[in-house]
């Protein structure tokens, strides 16, 4: 029997992760929720026939769904899980889990007391390149150097997105929990202090909240991770696409060429585009030359967006069928949103923090 899942939230996410339960016979969705049109034009792009709800407490009563998919803004997940938690309900999530720390707490919390399964959207677990990234990483020594940013040139329909999620979380935050919880899978090892900083180059959005932010983490093991994110028309686009990992045996870096162009930086399609890893080796003979010259990793499994999302929604149907053990998920979600959360911590105080 197919699973029913309550689809809430049609933005960019949400309409995607419906069109992966829509083409999913294990899934069938019961109904879609959002309180604007977003919700007719997704039931449109999936042919109609489902049923449309503007309240979320509503549907959730109406529909008795197994599962529910959250796709809003932050400052509604941590209530809406754990409204999904206590109806006896399976929960995928879009990061970050929650807008605070506690609240994440609180939302994995119900999931375990509920006894239901929680998976956050960690799109970049599940990218084959992305895997591979990481992998490479590990082959390069300690302590690591991680530079990593993702600048986005919104404009149009992703400034009116950019600025209604700045309202509960800065851009260092709500992308950021991706890029920390790569850093942390290629060091293995415990972030003990991190160092921020931040800029509001806008007037469009919330006194004392900022649109521009860039962190710094330090590791046990000495590594160090560099992250940077700016949204709005004002931002650069020179460089807004930086993936690169060095260590004492050399350096790994994603080089998408296309997906780094012009016009691209507030592309959500563009984001996860690899296109190529380019492998350097540091060791070098008695003239200092290289030993070996650069490797290129080009892999033929290259899923778009959709296709990734696709993936997130057989692993979440994984989950459930298979009972899939997910403490360790969970955790990971939580403390990349702790150490997301100290980082803006350092912006509003201009003090390092320890972790």
């Amino acid at each position: 029997m197919a699973i029913k899942v309550l689809v809430v939230g049609c933005g960019n996410m949400g309409a995607s992760h419906a069109m992966a339960y829509h083409i999913t016979d294990d899934f069938e969705i019961c109904g879609i929720v959002a309180r604007g049109k977003s919700k007719e034009t997704l039931n449109e792009k999936l042919g109609g026939g489902y049923a449309l709800f503007n309240d979320y407490a509503t549907a959730l009563e109406a529909t008795n769904p197994d599962a529910v998919c959250i796709s809003t803004y932050p400052d509604t997940h941590e209530q809406y899980a754990i409204m999904a938690f206590e109806k006896g309900c399976h929960v995928f999530i879009e990061k970050p889990l929650a807008d605070t720390v506690k609240g994440s707490q609180r939302v994995a919390d119900a999931a375990k007391k509920a006894g239901k399964k929680l998976v956050i959207g960690y799109i970049l677990r599940h990218h084959p390149s992305w895997e591979k990234f990481i992998e490479i990483a590990h082959t390069l020594g300690k302590p690591l150097v991680m530079r990593m940013n993702l600048n986005q040139q919104s404009h149009g329909y992703m400034w009116d997105v950019h600025r209604n999620l700045m309202k509960s979380l800065s851009p260092i935050v709500d992308c950021g929990v991706h890029y920390i919880d790569v850093m942390c899978q290629m060091t293995r090892s415990k972030p003990v202090q991190v160092n921020a900083i931040g800029a509001r180059l806008t007037e469009d959005i919330p006194e004392g909240n900022y649109n521009y932010g860039q962190l710094q983490i330090r590791f046990e093991d000495g590594s160090v991770g560099w992250y940077e994110a700016g949204w709005g028309p004002m931002i650069s686009e020179t460089a807004f696409f930086v993936k690169d990992v060095i260590g004492p045996k050399g350096c790994v870096s994603i080089v998408a060429e296309n997906a780094g162009g012009k016009g691209k930086s507030d592309s959500v399609e563009s984001h996860t585009k690899t296109e190529a890893i380019r492998v350097h080796r540091a060791e070098i003979d008695i003239s200092n030359e290289f030993q070996f010259p650069d490797e290129w990793i080009h892999l033929e499994d290259e899923p778009d967006h959709q296709e990734l999302c696709n993936r997130e929604q057989r692993y979440f149907l994984k989950a459930i069928t298979e009972d899939v053990d997910l403490t360790d998920h969970v955790e990971d979600a939580v403390n990349s949103l702790r150490i997301a959360f100290a980082c803006d911590e350092s912006v509003r105080t201009g003090q390092v923090v320890k972790l």
